[in-house]
C-alpha cells in the first residue's frame, strides 16, 4: 500500500470513529476524564464559601471544574448579576426584603453577601455579569440559567468580549427560540422535563446539549440524545447518583460537591 492510499485509509477511520462517537459538541473537552463536571452556584458548599460569588467561581476554576453555573438577573436600572433568588433577604444579615428587580447596581453592590456565611467572607459582594466573564475567561466555561433578564443584551456582552462559545444556555423554550433567532452561534441547552417529550424538543431544537435532572435519567434518555447528536448534561441527586449515571453514559453532571465528584471520576 502506498503513502497516498495510506492516508486515505487513515482518514476513513478517523471519519467512522468521529461518526459513531455518539455527538459532535461544540464544547472544549472535558478535563475530567470524559465527563463535564458543573459547579452548582460555583464550588461554594464543601468549603463554605458564599454562592454565586467570585471566590466561588475562583475555587471552581482553582479545582478543575469545567463549567460554573451562574444564575442571572436584571437589576432595576438594567444590569445584570448573579444571584439565585429573585429576593435578596436570604443573602444578608440584615432585613433587606427587596427584589433584585426593584434595586439598581448601586443597591445591590452594597450588600454584604459573605458575612452570613462566615467572618472570612465578610465584604464579599454580588458579582456582574462582566466581572464574572473576566474571571472565566479562557479558565473555565459558562452554564448561564437564565433566572429574570433580557437575552439581547446578555448575548452583546458575551459578543462584545469574544465569549459566544464559552457559555451554554439554560432557559425556558421561548426565549431558547429568541436566543437562537439573535445570535444562531449560541449552545442552548434545552430541558424536556420527562423522557416523554424528550423527541419533540429535539425535533423543535436540534441541540448540541440537553440538559436534565436525576428524577427523569435514564439509559435511554442518554442514548436518545446521542443518537440525535447531543450530549446531556444532569443535574444530580447527591455522590449516590454518580454512578449510575455515568453507566448510563451521561455526558456532564452538575452538583454541589465538584471536588468530591473530580476525585470521584479520577479514582
Amino acid at each position: 500500500m502506498n503513502g497516498f492510499a495510506i492516508l486515505i485509509a487513515v482518514a476513513i477511520v478517523t471519519f467512522i470513529q468521529s461518526c459513531s462517537s455518539g455527538n459532535s459538541s461544540p464544547l472544549m473537552s472535558p478535563k475530567n476524564s470524559k465527563i463535564y463536571v458543573v459547579a452548582h452556584r460555583g464550588a461554594h458548599f464543601e468549603e463554605k464559601i458564599p454562592e454565586n460569588s467570585l471566590p466561588a467561581y475562583q475555587k471552581a476554576i482553582d479545582i478543575g471544574a469545567d463549567f460554573v453555573e451562574i444564575d442571572v438577573r436584571m437589576t432595576k436600572d438594567g444590569n445584570f448579576v448573579s444571584m439565585h433568588n429573585g429576593n435578596v433577604n436570604k443573602y444578608v444579615v440584615e432585613d433587606i426584603d427587596k427584589d433584585v428587580s426593584d434595586m439598581t447596581l448601586a443597591e445591590i453592590k452594597k450588600l454584604d453577601i459573605g458575612s452570613r456565611v462566615g467572618e472570612k467572607w465578610k465584604g464579599t459582594h454580588v458579582p456582574t455579569f462582566e466581572e464574572i466573564l473576566d474571571l472565566c475567561r479562557g479558565k473555565i466555561g459558562i452554564y448561564l440559567d437564565l433566572k429574570q433578564a433580557q437575552v439581547r443584551p446578555l448575548i452583546e456582552i458575551l459578543r462584545s468580549k469574544g465569549m459566544l462559545h464559552d457559555v451554554i444556555w439554560y432557559a425556558d423554550d421561548n426565549e431558547l427560540e429568541e436566543i437562537k433567532k439573535t445570535e444562531p452561534e449560541c449552545i442552548i441547552m434545552p430541558d424536556p422535563g420527562p423522557e416523554k417529550y424528550l423527541p419533540e424538543l429535539i425535533d423543535r431544537f436540534h441541540p448540541d446539549v440537553v440538559a436534565s435532572v436525576w428524577k427523569y435519567m435514564s439509559a435511554s434518555f442518554v442514548k436518545t440524545c446521542h443518537e440525535a447528536g447531543a450530549i446531556v448534561i444532569v443535574d444530580d441527586k447527591g455522590p449516590g447518583t454518580w454512578k449510575p449515571m455515568l453507566e448510563w453514559g451521561v455526558d456532564g453532571i452538575q452538583t454541589d460537591k465538584p471536588e468530591e465528584l473530580i476525585r470521584f471520576l479520577k479514582e
